[in-house]
């Protein structure tokens, strides 16, 4: 009977990771006059003006106003890099597994867009306790998630937020409260191929709802080696923002191949760096009435 020694097969195409990609997006387009060079801090410009007083016939002139200006000054505090030293034989010998390619688009998806996400929610949420914005803790259930809603559009409304701005950033457990909440209306579109169309798009006067995975929506984070939940770290419901009472700014976003022999400390092998240096902070003025966030109590 003849041995057969049977040849191993294997492939060199990584899976894709379930994941999701950035949903921060757009608080890093707010405010586009701002602008943070030649220096890691900025400086906001603050006015404020005297109002009316009775004027007088018989006196004549005008009543003296006043006015002063100050400065709210804000910080980048986020600075992180990362460095992979590959040696070329272990690309070759894991038959292109271990290549630059895939350690650079696993980083990316795994590490980078992640942690962006975490940092900009956990400091969007710091910012609000500092400066005094509303942060909600009582249960939410589909009894009572319209009215919380339909209070936090009053309240905005209230302040004079433009609610065509605002942002609602939320968890899928959040959101499927709001999709079987009591009361809600909602019309149902089937498509000639018979499939029905749930999903929550907008409320009243919001038309933006990113839903954002739970692990990314906490309070605290711990960036000592990667980005994981604090131990004391508190689950974010929701944040309801106005984009432009708040900065988040990527000052410098740094990505750089080196082929063997073009770094001396490492002789042989591949160099692949990668290093992003960012900052999110309200602007004090307009975060306590611009942002409502609805948290673990």
């Amino acid at each position: 009977m003849a041995v057969i020694e049977y040849a191993t097969i294997f492939s060199n195409v990584l899976r894709e990771l379930y994941g999701q990609e950035l949903t921060c997006n757009d608080l890093y387009q707010s405010n586009s006059d701002i602008q943070i060079v030649n220096g890691q801090d900025i400086k906001i410009p603050k006015l404020s003006v005297s109002g009316y007083k009775d004027h007088s016939r018989s006196a004549g002139g005008f009543n003296a106003g006043t006015y002063s200006n100050g400065y709210e000054t804000k910080t980048l505090d986020h600075d992180r890099d990362v460095e992979f030293a590959i040696d070329p034989m272990n690309v070759d010998e894991t038959n292109l597994v271990v290549s630059i390619a895939n350690i650079q688009k696993r980083f990316e998806n795994r590490e980078a867009i992640p942690e962006l996400d975490c940092y900009t929610y956990s400091k969007l949420y710091a910012e609000a306790v500092r400066v005094g914005a509303t942060i909600k803790t009582s249960a939410l259930t589909a009894a009572n998630v319209l009215s919380d809603f339909d209070d936090n559009l009053e309240a905005f409304s209230e302040a004079g937020v433009p609610l065509d701005r605002v942002i609602l950033y939320c968890t899928p457990k959040y959101k499927k409260i709001l999709k079987n909440a009591d009361g809600i209306q909602r019309t149902l579109e089937i498509s000639s191929s018979k499939s029905i169309d749930r999903r929550v798009r907008s409320i009243d006067d919001i038309s933006k709802i990113k839903e954002v995975p739970s692990a990314r929506l906490k309070t605290l984070f711990n960036f000592t080696n990667g980005c994981l939940a604090d131990e004391t770290a508190k689950q974010i419901d929701y944040i309801l923002v106005d984009p432009e009472a708040q900065v988040s700014r990527v000052k410098y976003s740094y990505m750089k191949l080196f082929t063997p022999g073009t770094d001396s400390r490492t002789a042989d092998k591949y160099i692949y760096q990668n290093r992003r240096y960012n900052g999110t902070f309200g602007i004090d003025e307009l975060l306590k009435d611009g942002i409502i966030i609805h948290a673990e109590a």
